[in-house]
């Protein structure tokens, strides 16, 4: 059903070394026009901002979380043992695809689009595109069986814990590859052993008790991460102009001499996209679509877009209601809309939310199967502290 490349594609990698594709579908999805639009989306929005480094595409990282995959149902032996061929090439290929309908600027785009990119992937995959064609054109029925594994819905649970669990192929990829770009350590875990000391047991993905100490890690990195990286105060700054734009460019649409050569954004102001509208709007397409807007004539876009390309990003202070007030009148006296130059934020992380379907489970030396936060005192203490609360003012100085 799946025909190999005639020899194995080879793809160079900062994190796992090497790429390693041999399913002719596999090359041509990475070749496909909707997979090759994901260079142009950067995999951490404004985190670039604050690391200079990290300038890293969802392309790569959809690269690392298939090379992960492919490593877990070929290496990993009780997971090797329990798949078909066709549900090996059908779960690497969900591990490619996770991202397909990512937009813009990372998860700063969810707070102005409705739409979730999960749901742009899925349109991708089932709908009219490249990818689908490639799906279907191998079986009628791949497509959904790929968007199944992505909605954590397919009938084996295992491939939905392969790509979409607590402990899977797209969060272990992305704290390595993100501590990289960033050039931090703080999402840097021992992948190798978790690897190494994953199990299948009552239809789940286990790991043994010898390896707990490597989740622990892990369940530390990505807490860390969190704070000092994805929710640095500088690249929220960033983050926040961009919604602002968007907020303002909604108050302005739908005036048709304003938005000559916008047409990149307006399928999103209108709420109505398509995967073709989704597919024009990448980051160089939005980039270009803010420098349109310094020489249009709302002061308010204008000094807003300029906020983003030159880098004049919004300060920032620890929130009260007594700083809020004075950055109001002060924003107001300079002729500033508080509307669109000042914004409350608030963001919270627990380091890890056990819920059903979505745990850690670790194999005991006793062969009993139990939830992580149940033999580890690190991660039961973290679950009994208070969660971390961040609230801060942003605002345009």
């Amino acid at each position: 059903m799946f025909k190999k490349t005639e020899e194995t594609k080879v793809l160079r990698d900062v994190i796992h070394g090497y790429i390693h594709v041999e399913y002719q579908v596999i090359w041509d999805l990475i070749n496909a026009k909707e997979f090759q639009r994901l260079r142009r989306i950067s995999q951490l929005g404004g985190v670039h901002q604050v690391y200079h480094n990290a300038e890293h595409s969802r392309f790569t990282h959809s690269l690392g979380v298939y090379e992960i995959v492919r490593r877990m149902v070929y290496e990993i032996k009780d997971i090797h043992d329990r798949l078909s061929e066709e549900e090996k090439v059908i779960v690497m290929i969900a591990g490619l695809l996770h991202d397909v309908g990512h937009l813009p600027f990372s998860h700063a785009f969810q707070n102005i689009c409705p739409v979730e990119h999960e749901q742009f992937s899925r349109d991708i995959i089932l709908m009219d595109s490249d990818i689908h064609c490639i799906l279907q054109n191998i079986s009628t029925h791949l497509a959904k069986q790929v968007a199944d594994i992505i909605d954590y819905k397919h009938e084996n649970e295992i491939l939905n814990q392969i790509v979409s669990g607590q402990l899977d192929a797209d969060r272990m990829d992305y704290l390595l590859r993100d501590a990289y770009f960033s050039g931090t350590s703080y999402g840097k875990f021992d992948i190798e052993r978790i690897l190494r000391t994953i199990r299948v047991r009552e239809n789940k993905i286990v790991v043994k008790e010898s390896g707990m100490h490597s989740v622990e890690d892990y369940i530390m990195a990505r807490y860390h991460m969190y704070w000092q990286v994805y929710y640095h105060p500088v690249a929220r700054s960033f983050e926040h102009i961009l919604f602002m734009i968007f907020k303002r460019m909604k108050e302005i649409y739908p005036d048709e001499s304003y938005f000559y050569n916008l047409d990149m954004f307006t399928p999103f102001l209108e709420e109505k996209q398509s995967v073709r509208d989704h597919f024009m709007l990448d980051e160089h397409a939005s980039y270009y679509g803010f420098g349109v807007l310094t020489r249009k004539n709302d002061q308010i876009l204008k000094e807003l877009a300029l906020c983003i390309l030159d880098r004049r990003l919004f300060k920032y202070d620890a929130y009260s209601e007594a700083n809020e007030t004075q950055i109001r009148e002060q924003l107001i006296r300079e002729g500033k809309d508080p509307e669109y130059y000042m914004i409350v934020d608030t963001m919270s992380k627990s380091p890890y939310s056990p819920y059903d379907g979505h745990n850690i489970y670790i194999l005991t030396q006793q062969g009993e199967v139990k939830e992580l936060s149940t033999i580890s005192i690190i991660v039961s203490s973290l679950l009994g502290g208070k969660i971390k609360e961040d609230k801060k003012i942003y605002y345009y100085k």
